[in-house]
């Protein structure tokens, strides 16, 4: 079944993660963690959302043992366009948000519940099990999104004009991204200099512009190679790289592995079913 259920140890095994699954970690104590090359600290009971070929390290030792849910794309996630419950949204695949939520001690509890239940469907092979786990899952990510949701309506800066700003440039990004990745080119749709538009995205948003550039053309390009049979070249041209072995290069630097390799242990089977 793709999906499975494992205690990690992180204090004894640190190492950090890289699988072609989606995971999620539940934190039982705040942490402090880096994911793909930006720092994070939890706050309180907390879980951790990563899409496949995240990267993942724990910065400080954690003394408790952590729940870990992996589960295959084509186990839950129908398609990238559904929201906040689906593989795409508030929890997973948003390079604008960062990648946990606090949750409060007595929702926490009541996960690890439903954890436990899905780990006893696990041992069953009675009918419907892929369904009841299916539903328990729905159930984790609905009740994370709603927390999620409720978070990022408090958590927004307090300055009128740099809330604008951040809003501006996510716009003009999901305008131009597949054409411009120079950090000079949103700076001066903006009217700033490339140093204070920097300084002014990073204060905001917690990254700079040019890591937002990078993570959302990664984004797309995992998009087409799970959800569609574009050739690697194809999609090359379509995020306009000058040829599909620069792309695969640039894909490769930022995700670890290869195109075809990505496309590979990911999976593309759900494209039939549309």
């Amino acid at each position: 079944m793709d999906i499975h259920i494992d205690t990690i140890y992180p204090l004894t095994h640190p190492k950090p993660e890289d699988r072609p699954l989606y995971q999620i970690f539940l934190l039982g104590e705040p942490v402090e963690i880096v994911v793909d090359l930006v720092r994070y600290k939890t706050t309180s009971t907390s879980l951790l959302f990563l899409s496949p070929y995240q990267h993942l390290a724990w910065e400080k030792p954690v003394l408790q043992p952590v729940i870990q849910i992996l589960f295959h794309g084509d186990f839950y996630c129908i398609e990238y366009h559904k929201k906040e419950v689906a593989c795409n949204g508030l929890l997973f695949n948003n390079i604008y948000l960062q990648p946990f939520v606090n949750v409060p001690a007595t929702l926490y509890e009541e996960i690890v519940y439903l954890v436990s239940k899905m780990k006893n469907e696990l041992g069953s092979k009675a009918p419907f099990s892929a369904s009841v786990l299916k539903a328990y899952l729905q159930l984790i990510l609905a009740l994370s999104s709603k927390v999620k949701k409720q978070q990022v309506g408090i958590d927004v800066p307090t300055d009128h004009a740099e809330m604008q700003l951040g809003g501006m440039f996510q716009q003009l990004l999901e305008e131009h991204f597949s054409t411009v990745r120079s950090v000079s080119f949103y700076a001066g749709k903006l009217n700033l200099s490339t140093d204070a538009f920097s300084r002014k995205i990073k204060r905001q948003l917690g990254k700079l512009p040019s890591v937002f550039i990078q993570e959302r053309v990664i984004l797309e390009a995992k998009k087409l190679l799970h959800l569609t049979y574009l050739s690697v070249k194809e999609i090359a041209l379509r995020l306009h790289f000058d040829d599909e072995h620069y792309f695969s290069r640039y894909f490769k630097k930022y995700v670890g592995v290869s195109p075809s390799e990505f496309r590979a242990t990911v999976g593309i089977s759900i494209v039939a079913t549309k």
